[in-house]
């Protein structure tokens, strides 16, 4: 990086401090993360034009090496399996920005090396002709021109896109209620014999539910997977008229 830190236990590049950390010359817990994070911020604000790129660098070193003093500081801690999956995500994460990072120097460098590159003076383009027999005239082609017109199969209609009418919440809701205005009791199975798709039949089962929800009908199912019964709620009723 092109900025420096320094701190009592070590001076010199974030990337050095990273790398003695990780090979264990230098006691993570000694290191003061909030100062390096600091003396970037101060970094940053005496930069008039800071790149996304070391800002990039800097997020990737910075967790690496919370990481490292988060494990170094709590290493009897327990952590639940979502944890541990963030754990490992967020180390192969970094893992990955570091290969690219360390890849994207090995392209600049051969980028900048004359001779690992070649380049081509100029494009030869070849233009395409079409030389017809000597033989053939003008005729001829117009011949062959319609006859290949003619094998080409003609499309008489294209093809109509079928819009599908697909029934609202808001008409099977009024469809239930005027069912059980007419009868006593109905089923869940009943209601759903005549559905034309299973788009109605979910439709159907969330007008149930907001029924159930506004306390406008009771429904009772005696088994698991066995059909729902659907009747009015007459206490709802009741209470509605006394109110």
């Amino acid at each position: 990086m092109a900025y420096q830190i320094k701190l009592e236990q070590f001076e010199g590049p974030l990337d050095l401090l990273l790398n003695l950390i990780e090979e264990q010359k230098l006691d993570i817990t000694r290191v003061s993360l909030s100062k390096v994070a600091d003396q970037y911020l101060e970094y940053i604000r005496s930069k008039e034009n800071i790149t996304l790129e070391n800002l990039a660098d800097f997020l990737s070193v910075a967790s690496r090496l919370i990481l490292i003093k988060s494990k170094a500081l709590l290493p009897l801690l327990e952590f639940s399996q979502e944890e541990e999956e963030d754990i490992k995500d967020l180390e192969k994460q970094l893992a990955e920005y570091k290969r690219f990072k360390d890849i994207s120097k090995e392209v600049k460098r051969l980028a900048n090396s004359k001779r690992a590159c070649f380049s081509r003076e100029g494009y030869l383009g070849i233009q395409s002709f079409f030389y017809p027999p000597k033989n053939i005239n003008i005729f001829d082609l117009k011949k062959t021109f319609v006859k290949t017109l003619g094998e080409i199969p003609i499309i008489e209609k294209l093809e109509e896109e079928m819009v599908k009418e697909v029934i609202t919440m808001e008409e099977k809701i009024n469809h239930l209620q005027e069912v059980l205005r007419e009868k006593i009791e109905t089923s869940f199975s009943e209601i759903t014999s005549n559905a034309k798709d299973k788009i109605e039949v979910v439709v159907s089962f969330l007008a149930i539910l907001e029924l159930v929800k506004q306390k406008l009908i009771q429904v009772e199912q005696t088994e698991l997977f066995q059909d729902i019964k659907l009747r009015h709620n007459n206490n709802n009723e009741t209470q509605s008229t006394k109110s």
